[in-house]
């Protein structure tokens, strides 16, 4: 039917049926043609000698690679890609305006570090004498793990974010537990939103200690100025209580006072970072300004020092250590976190899930889990799309949690089983009070199974374990600071 009609309708009008065929036709060959040179373009842009030559590009999701200093130093410069990659050169590119009187002309400019420029062969820079290395270029030329550390400590400003102010929270965080498991203690240094009259934030510092099942709470808090804060963390001082940053090693000194009366917690303790144990910072954005940052600096160190807590001596020689940095808005927001360490491979694990008013229901679902895995030399795998399930008791008390991580030379499962808890209500984010907040901190065995590159995994370990929710966490019959042993 569809051919007679055709054959008619060139009977009938043979000029313009040809007409327009040609036209047809002609129009798809010009459309074939430009999907053919924009093929071309996209192909040559994507072309590391016209970006400044080298062998290979590495970019971020939206463009820009973050933490690229860690990126270089940690990943690039570290086994088992180190010996494998002969130089790599960071380059940025940003839009410039030259204004001369009343005419503005729009400039393309491009940064780098010319000595690494000349390194990885590009065709700009090669033969320009005068472009060398600025002092400052050496924290990217040879990069000081110190430096870094510190730069990933760091303190920030409070963003301009009117409808979240009130939430701010920064803090640094220390655990630790003996190799035996008996005493194990979770340390904070919290600043919170600024003062009524600005210029200050309020500050706290918080230790909860555990022995043999025993949980005590100590803890000062203080006003500190915001100027000082930004410009020294992470050397911290709060009511007495300090931290400094000496090399690689956390220095840290405490005299805090018991919660509940009686003799406080005072003692010195050190926790050591090694190179490239650590991941990166990463940031979530939401309406309104909101956001939520994270990052680790020791995935995993040793511990020394020793505490003298309500009259007795805790001892945490040889114990082993972990730090991580948290900052944003905390209002609605809620997480689950997890980290065990086995024969010098450690596993984090966690997922953020950031208020209704943030972000968008689709939006929410698409914030993946994560989880990374760090090994003696630094980082071999990242996982983005880790499923994470906790299973809980019909009173809310959390009892398994299962995470499942399959990517490219990653196919890791940890089965974490919950031995016990402590459960901290919290008002305002680190401020113990009686809020919908529950703070839920765990102390779990890992079995972790899989594979990691080449490396097959099945070993059982002590880990901790993070869940913080907003909204009723556990019912009054469950509501004590710990669940009993099993």
């Amino acid at each position: 039917m569809t051919l007679r009609l055709v054959l008619r309708t060139l009977a009938a009008r043979p000029v313009r049926t040809a007409v327009l065929s040609g036209g047809f036709g002609f129009g798809v060959a010009v459309m074939a043609a430009l999907l053919g040179v924009g093929d071309v373009i996209l192909e040559q842009s994507r072309s590391p000698a016209l970006r400044g030559g080298g062998d290979l590009v590495v970019v971020g999701r939206a463009g820009d690679v973050s933490s690229a200093r860690f990126l270089l130093s940690s990943v690039l410069g570290a086994p088992p890609l180190a010996a494998r990659v002969a130089t790599a050169s960071p380059t940025q590119r940003r839009t410039l305006f030259l204004i001369e009187g009343n005419r503005v002309t729009r400039l393309r400019g491009r940064g780098g570090i010319p000595s690494l420029e000349k390194a990885v062969g590009d065709r700009e820079t090669s033969h320009a004498p005068a472009w060398k290395d600025a002092p400052s270029d050496g924290s990217w030329t040879s990069p000081d793990p110190s430096e870094l550390l510190r730069a990933m400590d760091r303190f920030h400003a409070i963003p301009d974010a009117p409808a979240w102010t009130g939430s701010w929270a920064e803090w640094l965080y220390f655990n630790g537990r003996t190799t035996d498991g008996s005493v194990r203690f979770y340390l904070s240094f919290m600043t919170g939103p600024p003062t009524q009259d600005g210029g200050a934030r309020g500050a706290g510092v918080r230790l909860q200690l555990e022995r043999n099942g025993h949980v005590e709470n100590f803890s000062r808090r203080a006003v500190i100025p915001e100027a000082t804060l930004l410009a020294e963390a992470p050397n911290l001082d709060i009511a007495g209580n300090r931290v400094r940053l000496e090399g690689l090693r956390y220095r840290i000194a405490l005299d805090l006072a018991s919660e509940r009366g009686g003799p406080g917690a005072k003692g010195d303790i050190t926790l050591e970072a090694s190179p490239g144990r650590s991941v990166p910072p990463f940031v979530l954005r939401g309406r309104a300004g909101w956001l939520s940052g994270y990052v680790v600096p020791v995935l995993s160190g040793s511990m020394r020092g020793a505490l003298e807590a309500s009259g007795r001596t805790v001892s945490l020689e040889g114990a082993l250590g972990y730090h991580d940095h948290n900052w944003g808005f905390w209002r609605g927001v809620s997480w689950q976190w997890g980290q065990v360490t086995h024969e010098g491979y450690s596993f984090l694990y966690g997922r953020v899930r950031p208020p209704a008013d943030a972000v968008s229901p689709e939006q929410a679902e698409r914030i993946p889990g994560v989880l990374a895995v760090i090994g003696p030399a630094g980082p071999i795998a990242f996982a983005k799309g880790a499923q994470i399930e906790e299973t809980s008791s019909p009173d809310g008390r959390p009892e398994s949690i299962q995470v499942l991580a399959h990517e490219a030379g990653l196919d890791v499962r940890l089965d974490i089983r919950v031995h016990d808890l402590i459960r901290t209500p919290m008002g305002r984010p680190g401020i113990p009070a009686e809020g919908p907040t529950q703070f839920l901190q765990l102390r779990a065995s890992y079995h972790v199974t899989g594979r990691v590159g080449d490396r097959q995994l099945d070993f059982t370990a002590l880990g901790s374990a993070e869940t913080w929710r907003s909204g009723p966490g556990l019912s009054a019959a469950s509501a004590g600071s710990r669940s009993p042993r099993r």
